[in-house]
């Protein structure tokens, strides 16, 4: 069974950095395109970062530039290194992959 479990998340003033963690297990990262994903409040959870099986890192623009996707396939572990953030980050990160289980997420909160 495909578990993802996120940790990570805590309290930031703008412009600080924080890296979020999504530890798997009973997946192969390397050979699964992963993601993350951010709901913030009122809104849904909506898609931020992808990482194709060939590691290459898409972001949507409102964090392109600052957040960075990446793995460790040694440990099968999803990362997000978020910098310089903003009040705006603030919200609930998710990582996922096709056809699994969403996990309990970990929240970051930006002040200004």
């Amino acid at each position: 069974q495909v578990r993802l479990v996120e940790s990570g998340g805590g309290l930031a003033q703008a412009g600080e950095s924080l890296r979020l963690s999504c530890t798997t297990s009973g997946i192969i990262l390397s050979i699964n395109p992963m993601y993350w994903y951010r709901r913030t409040p009122g809104r849904e959870r909506a898609l931020i970062a992808t990482l194709t099986t060939t590691n290459k890192g898409y972001y949507v623009d409102s964090v392109k530039g600052r957040f960075t996707i990446s793995r460790d396939d040694t440990t099968n572990t999803l990362y997000l290194q978020m910098n310089n953030l903003k009040p705006e980050d603030t919200g609930m990160y998710y990582c996922w992959t096709d056809g699994v289980a969403w996990g309990q997420g970990t929240q970051v909160t930006v002040s200004s």
